[in-house]
């Protein structure tokens, strides 16, 4: 299958989502954050992973990261995961390349099959992480646990934003293939 998309061009898709993240997602303040620490800046990724134009651009522009990577699908920690895998196993059956998506759950599900993760995944297979942003790397590195516990190898771990409080830094520590789209010395530089 080739693709149905009209060729990316890099550059111009990245300075349009980093727009999107600036105007949808970023806000100053004083928040708690989901790791716990306080921070005086707050990303509301999910904002972008929601609207349209914000989840075609993100889900191509992890394309373009994977495209030297071998991996059969994507996939992370609901519920910031859930619409990034969504859209990239999208747009990768229409850029001719198809990638499976899956969901890993916080917890087993107490019915049915009691799976931790939601959709194929086999043992041995090649895989990538995804989530909206990393800031200890908490939901990533749960995610990891259950799809490495299931048998798979994690290829390559990817977000949107990285915070750079510590997250990534551990994860390419521990020898896992880290890249963020944007950090946020890039949503905070030459805000209007």
């Amino acid at each position: 299958m080739t693709s149905i998309y009209p060729k990316l061009d890099l550059i111009a898709a990245r300075a349009r989502l980093l727009e999107i993240v600036r105007a949808k997602a970023y806000r100053e303040g004083r928040f708690v954050l989901s790791s716990g620490k306080v921070s005086d800046t707050y990303l509301d990724c999910r904002l972008v992973t929601l609207d349209p134009e914000g989840l075609t651009l993100f889900a191509r522009l992890i394309l373009q990261e994977l495209r030297e990577v071998e991996v059969t699908a994507v996939g992370g920690l609901t519920l910031g995961a859930d619409p990034i895998a969504a859209g990239v196993a999208v747009a990768s059956y229409l850029e001719g390349r198809p990638l499976r998506a899956f969901i890993v759950r916080k917890e087993a599900k107490a019915h049915g099959a009691q799976r931790t993760i939601e959709g194929e995944l086999a043992a041995g297979e090649r895989v990538a992480i995804v989530d909206d942003v990393m800031t200890t790397g908490g939901s990533v590195k749960q995610a990891i646990a259950e799809v490495e516990k299931a048998g798979a190898k994690v290829a390559k771990v990817l977000c949107l934003v990285d915070r750079e409080e510590g997250g990534s830094r551990e994860l390419i520590g521990r020898g896992y293939d880290f890249a963020a789209i944007f950090s946020i010395r890039d949503v905070r530089s030459s805000r209007p």
